[in-house]
């Protein structure tokens, strides 16, 4: 058998391989990351609760500068909302709960079609606040999905863990 027929049947294996793993790997994920932040929790949810505080903590912009921010109508409260244009393509949050017990919950889309949701949750810490940002979500794209999961955390974790440090730098600066 030559070389080059036993590279292509190797590689035609090996892409059987990824394939027929691929469609049985999970398709949900979640990702939290938490931080203590020596505040109450009427300083973090000033920072959390409302949309136009976001860019003085957001690890987004930082990430991307090609991101156009528009608020909605509402900022604060349920049913506060933002939108998003960048490189990577367009995005929309909105709030679902927003409370100074319990934090905020989001539902956010990518893209149109990426779905997930997010919470910043505030528990009580005897240094402070334990903000707790977390996001569940389901990949749907047929055998890439699930290894877009196997990443989600090494992808998304780094961002939170930013994002966590800076509104913890912002809220005790203050």
């Amino acid at each position: 058998m030559s070389l080059m027929k036993r590279l292509v049947q190797g590689l035609g294996v090996l892409i059987l391989v990824v394939v027929v793993v691929g469609l049985f790997l999970p398709r949900d994920y979640e990702v939290s990351r938490s931080i203590v932040i020596q505040a109450s929790r009427e300083a973090v949810h000033a920072r959390v609760g409302e949309l136009r505080a976001w860019p003085n903590w957001s690890p987004w912009l930082e990430n991307d500068p090609t991101i156009v921010t528009t608020l909605g109508e509402t900022t604060t409260g349920v049913g506060a909302s933002q939108s998003w244009t960048s490189k990577e393509g367009p995005g929309e949050l909105t709030f679902t709960e927003c409370s100074l017990e319990q934090g905020i919950a989001y539902d956010m889309v990518f893209d149109n079609r990426h779905r997930s949701k997010g919470v910043m949750s505030y528990e009580d810490d005897p240094g402070g606040v334990r903000v707790t940002w977390g996001m569940t979500g389901r990949m749907e794209l047929p055998v890439i999905g699930g290894y877009f999961c196997l990443l989600m955390d090494t992808m998304v974790g780094p961002m939170f863990d930013t994002g966590l440090s800076k509104l913890k730098t912002v809220v005790e600066a203050n």
